[in-house]
């Protein structure tokens, strides 16, 4: 044998040998194809299951709301002033308490004032028997009427003057003008104090002001009346509260319109300051019937589902309603005890047979 026959014979060999390797794979990986397809589906010719989530449609209230942020604001506030100028010689309060309305709450020295008025009091007796006794002359003729006049007129004017001296004694006197909780001092006795010096602050906090404000588009949605609840961070329940009052105008620069509500607080436990989640009832439907958002197929300007029925997909046309951030209401097409897949929606074709894996 030659050494060409030799080589021929050893290339032969290998050939059939790699030949024979590919061969003892094929029917391998033809059976587990037909296994996968065996498991997906009906075999090579049928239609492969897809699995879904889908939801039982029931009547439900259905609220339409706006979450927006706010801040809480005293009811009153005011920071407390005397309106003359004096020193301070009385403080009457405790800081952090309740004060009532018109409680005493400080004092400036009111000496000279009080002085006055004694003079002026003990000058009162005189001018009435004056004025007592010239009437008495004037019945009899004895005394001209502009003599009477003059005496009468002293004696108002006395009265005047007395009337003024107490106006300005209590201005000495610094008193709540409301209700509320007294702040921290900032002053103390002996202190010369004048109607830029701030005594301290006093807060009305029942009840509250929760000030927010909506974007333009929702401007007229919010009448006077309308409820809303508000969460505060560190509290797990909601609190309950009116719309009051609206501003005049839109603001020109943020485009938004601000609104002020009540919340009673009539235990008091929560302080003005605070920030507030607020969550807006623009309207709230009864027995509606609604589908998650993510289960709606926006097709050639039009809304459609996908119900299950009978194990396949069968596609129905909707008119929506109100939406709210997970929910969208539905008006027609759909019925209650409805099943509407929720998932893979995307690949959902008519007739498409379908396998449930929840339902919610």
């Amino acid at each position: 044998m030659n050494k060409k026959t030799k080589w021929g014979i050893i290339i032969i060999i290998g050939a059939g040998l790699i030949g024979g390797g590919i061969y003892t794979r094929l029917p391998k990986a033809n059976k587990e194809l037909l296994a996968f397809d065996n498991m997906k589906g009906s075999g090579r010719n049928g239609k492969r299951a897809l699995n879904v989530n889908a939801k039982i449609v029931k009547p439900q209230i259905l609220k339409d709301e706006i979450q927006i942020s706010g801040s809480l604001l005293p009811d009153e506030e005011v920071d407390l002033s005397f309106e003359t100028s004096g020193k301070i010689i009385e403080i009457k309060f405790e800081e952090g308490s309740h004060v009532k309305k018109g409680q005493l709450l400080a004092k400036v020295n009111d000496s000279p004032l009080q002085a006055q008025l004694q003079r002026l009091t003990a000058q009162l007796k005189l001018a009435e028997d004056r004025v007592f006794r010239q009437n008495a002359l004037l019945a009899k003729d004895a005394v001209s009427k502009e003599a009477y006049e003059q005496v009468k007129t002293e004696l108002a004017t006395l009265n005047a003057d007395i009337e003024l001296v107490k106006a300005n004694i209590a201005q000495t006197e610094l008193r709540a003008p409301f209700d509320g909780i007294i702040g921290l001092r900032q002053v103390s006795v002996g202190t010369y104090a004048s109607p830029s010096t701030i005594v301290a602050k006093l807060t009305k906090i029942s009840p509250l002001k929760v000030e927010f404000a909506v974007p333009e588009r929702y401007a007229n949605d919010v009448p006077i009346g309308a409820g809303l609840d508000f969460a505060l961070e560190g509290k797990l329940e909601a609190f309950h509260a009116k719309v009051y009052a609206r501003e005049s105008k839109i603001d020109p620069i943020t485009h938004t319109l601000t609104l002020r509500a009540l919340y009673p607080n009539a235990n008091g436990k929560i302080l003005p300051g605070r920030y507030a989640t607020i969550r807006l009832n623009k309207e709230e439907v009864d027995n509606a019937l609604a589908v998650p958002s993510e289960a709606i197929v926006p097709e050639m300007g039009k809304d459609k589902i996908f119900l299950y029925k009978s194990g396949k997909a069968k596609p129905v046309e909707l008119q929506t309603g109100i939406r709210t951030e997970s929910e969208v209401q539905v008006l027609s097409g759909l019925q209650s005890g409805d099943t509407v897949i929720i998932s893979g929606t995307l690949q959902l074709r008519t007739g498409l047979p379908v396998t449930l894996d929840n339902i919610y």
